[in-house]
């Protein structure tokens, strides 16, 4: 045993002893994250090669094909202003896509009624190659840093030795996860069970840049937003009685809309911020758990999605759809958002391992336009990504045999500067509890009883110290909130025949988790 290392000390599977296990290590505490942060990417890396083959979250989904039309201004500007990106600037331009919904944590027949995130991930096969818009339907997250996200996914699945699912596994991260308390406050209202997949929102859920013909470069977060279709979640009642007949009413509800040509539509909007830290704001605008307030950075619309035809199979394109965060086009970019920048590693990685090493040839997958690449081989090849006239017998670059050659430049190029030291840190402005707190006060009284009775039950079956903390985060949002969900515990324990005493820790309740 290493120096300073106890029975319990956590290591990699180098058996190096993990000192922070929190943060990952960034040009100061909001840069961007380094390639040589050897335990996010094992960690990460094994935990993209967890399950086979279907996906380790976002396993049970539904899809869809259809078209994105350009308005060719964002609000009332031209859109050109901010970015370059071709599909955006010319109103009527019709760009085609595949969308793919999905729950989070659960397996691949697993009930839809489950109380879980729901993922919304576009595949835009623009003129400039693809474009993934991975995202969910709640506009935040639980965590900011992707160094906690297999520790997360864990705590939310079965036990590992007895594959027993309860609450007690979630609440124990997340009391441990203060910055978590926004997106619990989303989940367990009514908000955490949309109604079906045509009408629910879609968010990116992080940061991302524009970057137009200068090189200049704004922040911008993307929401989808039902157009005719509305709104519409469901309270754990509902829910149950739609599961106790039905538990794929989801992806029922999506085919037979599109069957029957009641296309569902959504409307693309963006929220824009300056390029920088806007230090004039109570959070920092690259972390995943906060808002940016509509009312303060409006929604401006820039396109409409309609999705018009169903998939021929659903192995082929549903199942076999490979998205990821880091597929962007030209005047769309990166912002230093860590999780984002976690995600982007993770997604494509576990791609390759899931579907293969070429599932970019693949026709779900694969861009509507001319591909040349050197990458050659592989299992499961089947084409050679090759130009007209290439020399097949060069399969690399630079060269002076007619080999594949360098783009012209589109623009100039987006350089942001940094002058920081590489650190472990969190960001400065973590503010964990007020927006979840304004949250609260925003909802209607309904889902405000339906968030605390849910919360008073499932926290019921954890032990004191995990529901006096998590009593401790809610008040800390909003006295009310604190109170009521204290209230609602109190009657759950009752009922259960516990009166004030300690749950055990065996508890089996669910509530979707």
């Amino acid at each position: 045993m290493g120096t300073g290392e106890g029975e319990l000390t956590l290591t990699n599977r180098q058996g190096h002893p993990i000192k922070d296990n929190q943060n990952v290590r960034t040009v100061g505490n909001r840069g961007p994250t380094t390639l040589e942060n050897y335990h996010l990417l094992e960690k990460i890396s094994h935990f993209d090669r967890e399950r086979i083959p279907e996906r380790v979250v976002h396993a049970r989904g539904a899809g869809a094909h259809g078209y994105f039309e350009s308005y060719g201004k964002v609000g009332d500007e031209p859109v050109s202003k901010y970015t370059r990106a071709k599909l955006f600037q010319e109103p009527g331009k019709r760009t085609p896509v595949f969308v793919r919904f999905s729950t989070v944590v659960h397996g691949g027949h697993s009930p839809e009624t489950l109380r879980d995130p729901r993922g919304f991930a576009v595949k835009f096969y623009t003129e400039d190659g693809n474009w993934d818009l991975v995202g969910n339907n709640l506009k935040i997250f639980f965590i900011r840093d992707p160094l906690k996200f297999p520790d997360m996914v864990h705590s939310f699945r079965p036990d590992p030795v007895n594959q027993l699912q309860t609450p007690e596994r979630m609440f124990d991260f997340l009391s441990n996860t203060p910055e978590a308390t926004h997106m619990v406050t989303f989940l367990f209202s009514p908000w955490g069970i949309p109604a079906n997949y045509r009408q629910m929102q879609g968010s990116g859920v992080n940061t991302y840049k524009w970057v137009n013909q200068n090189g200049e470069a704004v922040l911008v977060k993307y929401h989808w937003e039902p157009l005719k279709q509305g709104i519409k979640n469901l309270t754990q009642k509902e829910a149950d009685a739609i599961q106790s007949t039905d538990f794929n009413h989801a992806s029922q509800d999506l085919y037979d809309a599109i069957e029957n040509g009641d296309y569902p539509e959504w409307e693309l909007c963006v929220q824009i911020l300056p390029d920088g830290p806007n230090e004039e704001l109570d959070f920092d605008p690259l972390d995943p758990t906060k808002l940016w307030d509509h009312e303060k950075f409006p929604f401006l619309k820039v396109g409409k999605m309609v999705l018009n035809k169903n998939p021929e199979n659903y192995f082929a394109e549903v199942e076999q759809a490979a998205f990821g965060t880091g597929v962007l086009v030209d005047g769309l970019d990166f912002s230093d958002d860590k999780l984002l920048q976690g995600r982007t590693f993770s997604y494509s990685d576990t791609q390759r391992y899931r579907v293969g090493t070429n599932y970019l040839q693949l026709p779900v997958n694969a861009p509507k336009k001319r591909v040349a690449t050197n990458q050659r081989d592989g299992q499961m090849t089947y084409f050679v990504d090759k130009a007209p006239g290439q020399n097949p017998h060069v399969n690399y670059e630079p060269s002076t045999i007619n080999g594949l050659r360098e783009a012209e430049p589109s623009g100039a190029e987006h350089e942001p500067h940094y002058d920081a030291k590489l650190v472990r840190q969190k960001i400065d402005r973590t503010n964990d509890f007020a927006q979840a707190g304004e949250t609260y006060r925003r909802f209607e009284e309904w889902e405000r009883e339906e968030l605390v009775t849910n919360l008073g039950g499932v926290l019921s079956v954890c032990r004191p110290a995990i529901r006096d903390k998590m009593i401790e985060y809610f008040t800390n949002a909003d006295a009310d909130y604190g109170r009521r969900v204290s209230e609602a515990l109190k009657k759950a324990l009752a009922e259960a025949g516990q009166g004030g005493n300690a749950a055990d820790g065996k508890g089996t309740r669910t509530d979707g988790y």
